[in-house]
């Protein structure tokens, strides 16, 4: 799901499982393809964007860029404290940051071996990390891996925008979205995500 031709793949499929969704790309045209690099530093930069608006987080990340500490797991650990505050980082996200740095480091945490697994077991393995929540491994492996079939239906955006393209406008719950993504869009839950994103304008990361 990395590639314009994929995804548009995924969406064709979508749209004979559910003509809604068929209508709705018909009506929004297709996202554009917006692919992560798999490893820490998307890792990073989804933690660094928790609740935080897209401004803020791009602010910090650039900070974080220009000291040189986003791609090398290593460089980061060694800063200290005071100076990851200094970019922006929160304390709480400070300790997050570390301890994904750390575990990768350490080899607690396999990003090769991640792509072997299926889902279920690749997002175990990243929640098990402190401050990596669902959303967050479910994010990865939507935009770093390029899983098929992935719905981060915590997501207020894809709740919100479920509700204003597929309901009568009330923003649903996360737990309708998972139900309607498990009964109508299997396999294809990875393309519904980026269609509902795309509606909603916005870029999830």
């Amino acid at each position: 799901m990395k590639t314009r031709k994929r995804l548009e793949a995924g969406l064709e499929e979508l749209a004979a499982l559910d003509p809604r969704m068929g209508e709705l790309w018909a009506h929004t045209g297709s996202p554009g393809p917006r692919a992560r690099p798999p490893g820490f530093t998307t890792l990073l930069r989804v933690i660094v964007g928790q609740q935080l608006s897209t401004h803020a987080a791009a602010a910090i990340w650039k900070r974080m860029e220009v000291a040189g500490i986003t791609k090398d797991p290593a460089a980061f650990i060694i800063q200290d404290d005071e100076a990851l505050l200094a970019h922006g980082l929160s304390r709480q996200k400070i300790v997050y940051a570390r301890g994904l740095a750390e575990a990768i480091v350490s080899g607690g945490l396999d990003l090769n071996g991640l792509r072997k697994q299926d889902d279920d077991t690749a997002i175990d393995a990243l929640v098990a990390l402190k401050g990596i929540g669902r959303w967050s491994a479910e994010v990865y492996l939507l935009f770093a891996l390029g899983r098929p079939d992935i719905m981060p239906a915590d997501d207020l955006a894809l709740v919100a925008s479920a509700g204003k393209h597929l309901g009568d406008g009330t923003r649903w719950t996360p737990g309708q979205l998972r139900k309607e993504a498990e009964q109508k869009w299997r396999p294809w839950r990875s393309a519904a995500a980026r269609l509902l994103w795309h509606a909603y304008r916005i870029d999830a990361i």
